[in-house]
């Protein structure tokens, strides 16, 4: 059967996982595979495996319990193998780049950082503020204006938008990235403009936090700032070290 990979730790790493279940229905026993430096915590993968809220869980969980002990190293949702001796093989070729990795992120945990814009907010700004976007506005509003007018105010507007909202990232980022080792960007969705994780420091948070919840003061409500973590640092872990 399949092995379903959770997390990647040092061999020394407490391995507490009483009370906690795998993925699966019914879920999988929780068991860990050594090689002379590392350990892998996994279980049998179920077929059909999807990100349903229940295994969702079960693997953050895992995570969440191990990182009270130490750092861990963090696979993605979903990520399988065929069998045991894969996984000990790999902890043994990889396991200088893996305690490499351990040794980056000891004592520090990733935060998640997504950003949105009012958009009508936005739009009332970029008015304001470009004269040709309000001339074209008022040209298409007197109702004399010719068809090729609201295009053109379409592709004007859709070009303050990118402008403007890749400056406030830019400048989210750097008024943050002075609290954190590292930073990854990721692919914003829906309304977003940002999103970004930052690898930060034990000793730091504290900072960091009062330095995010100043700069969302300072944004104003026209800003929507959501952060998440403390979390397993997933986003600055190779997603799938088992790959050549």
């Amino acid at each position: 059967m399949a092995v379903y990979v959770y997390t990647i730790v040092a061999r020394t790493h407490p391995q507490r996982l009483d009370g906690l279940a795998g993925v699966g229905d019914p879920p999988a026993e929780l068991r860990t595979v050594h090689a002379a430096t590392l350990s892998a915590v996994v279980s049998d993968a179920p077929e059909g495996l999807r990100p349903k809220r229940r295994d969702l869980g079960a693997h953050q969980a895992v995570q969440e319990r191990l990182m009270d002990d130490g750092t861990v190293l963090p696979l993605q949702f979903g990520f399988t193998t065929t069998d045991d001796d894969a996984v000990r093989t790999v902890l043994e070729q990889r396991a200088e780049q893996f305690l490499e990795r351990l040794r980056t992120l000891e004592g520090c945990a990733e935060y998640n950082l997504k950003a949105a814009q009012d958009e009508n907010a936005l739009l009332r700004r970029i008015l304001q503020e470009s004269g040709e976007a309000r001339r074209l506005n008022d040209e298409i509003r007197s109702g004399r204006s010719s068809p090729e007018l609201p295009l053109a105010l379409g592709e004007l507007v859709a070009q303050e938008v990118q402008e403007r909202e890749g400056g406030a990232a830019a400048g989210i980022v750097e008024s943050l990235r002075g609290f954190a080792r590292e930073e990854r960007a990721a692919q914003p969705r829906g309304d977003d403009f940002l999103n970004v994780s930052f690898l930060v420091d034990r000793e730091e948070e504290k900072a960091f936090l009062a330095a995010e919840r100043g700069l969302a003061e300072e944004l104003g409500s026209e800003y929507d700032l959501r952060l998440r973590g403390p979390l397993p640092a997933y986003s600055f872990v190779q997603e799938a070290p088992w790959d050549s």
